[in-house]
């Protein structure tokens, strides 16, 4: 998904479930903010003070993307949620790694997330902790079908558009991808075959609210796509989930999406189809700033880097990238920063899913623990 869903959508859900401005906003600002979190290692202070922060994504073309460990710590935890084959814990003993592995929307996996986002809530990086698992969550819709690691059942070979015809358009658009970004050498190589992880061999398809389409996946398996049904389906399911955060109880019966709310939702899923994902976001922004939900008018803002984000307004760099030689000012006000919060929140889920959550479906993908994949 892109920032239209993650900090708009995300946002407006937040509100329907019971959240006032203020908490909503974190929470969607985090949700975003996973996708935007890149820079990783030690922030120093000119009071010998230190702080160690993560990242939570990678660009397409970043090198790390074709570490294993990179895929364990960043894109499996945060992006590609294994899906243990839908099963819950203990259901799944004998299931082939690749295949508990891939994602699976709404899985027992992800709802265990939930489970322990909502136990925790009164800790102090609790709401941001939420907002992280959040993102995670509702890429279990649009990442349905892929794994978070380097392997054949990423593979994606004739994609078709809404009409299951041959998809030209996207053809012409992978030849254009690699002549931009990658030596001429590639230009004919099958996309799956140079990133077989995630779903780069469909580049952004999966996390454009407005598409439907399909593809044959590296099982040879035909798959049909609608995105908007699906997006729909994750923001109801999110609003469920953040009401019973609000309760402080996971088993809590509850509402989805209230009705008329969940029509303007769903009109704009499909509405909004420009190809850029910044407009399709300025779009949701004038519908919350419009007062076009039952929430009423709210200003929703958001900047990843520079003047005004939660890193320069913690630290004070306005710079796109951390050298790890800068020498920062501290304030004692960065102790409750977003940005810390943030960043403790990251870890904080990150240790959870690698270390005790995915163990208990028997997915082993820790630094200590082996990975094995196969074909």
């Amino acid at each position: 998904m892109q920032i239209d869903f993650h900090n708009g959508v995300t946002y407006i859900v937040a509100r329907l479930a019971g959240f006032e401005h203020p908490e909503a906003d974190v929470i969607a600002h985090c949700a975003q903010y996973v996708d935007d979190a890149t820079n990783s290692g030690l922030i120093h202070f000119d009071n010998g003070t230190v702080f160690n922060h993560i990242s939570s994504a990678h660009k397409l073309l970043d090198y790390r993307n074709f570490r294993l460990l990179a895929n364990c710590q960043v894109w499996i935890p945060f992006h590609f949620l294994p899906g243990n084959e839908g099963l819950p814990t203990q259901q799944n003993t004998h299931g082939t790694f690749i295949n508990k592995l891939i994602c699976r929307p709404n899985s027992h996996v992800a709802q265990d997330m939930l489970r322990e986002c909502i136990q925790l809530r009164n800790t102090h990086h609790g709401l941001y902790r939420l907002g992280i698992a959040m993102h995670v969550y509702a890429d279990t819709w649009a990442h349905q079908g892929f794994a978070g690691v380097n392997h054949q059942v990423n593979e994606a070979t004739k994609l078709v558009d809404s009409q299951g015809h041959p998809d030209l358009k996207f053809t012409k658009k992978v030849k254009a991808y690699f002549k931009k970004n990658l030596v001429e050498n590639f230009a004919g190589h099958l996309l799956s075959e140079v990133f077989p992880l995630g779903h780069g061999a469909v580049l952004g398809h999966p996390d454009k609210p407005f598409l439907k389409w399909g593809y044959t996946n590296g099982f040879n398996e035909k798959i049909s796509r609608d995105n908007p049904k699906d997006y729909l389906e994750a923001a109801d399911q999110m609003c469920q989930w953040l009401r019973r955060y609000c309760l402080g109880d996971p088993d809590a019966p509850v509402a989805g999406l209230p009705a008329e709310d969940k029509a303007q939702i769903a009109q704009h899923l499909q509405s909004f189809n420009h190809k850029d994902d910044e407009v399709r976001h300025h779009q949701w922004l004038d519908l919350i700033r419009n007062g076009r939900f039952s929430f009423g008018s709210a200003h929703l803002s958001y900047i990843h880097k520079g003047i005004g984000s939660w890193k320069h307004n913690a630290i004070g760099t306005e710079a796109l990238l951390d050298t790890g030689e800068e020498v920062f000012q501290y304030h004692p006000k960065f102790l409750e920063s977003h940005w810390k919060l943030f960043h403790e929140a990251l870890i904080a889920h990150r240790s959870f899913i690698v270390d005790t959550l995915l163990p208990k479906y028997d997915i082993h993908v820790g630094a200590n623990k082996p990975v094995k994949l196969t074909r």
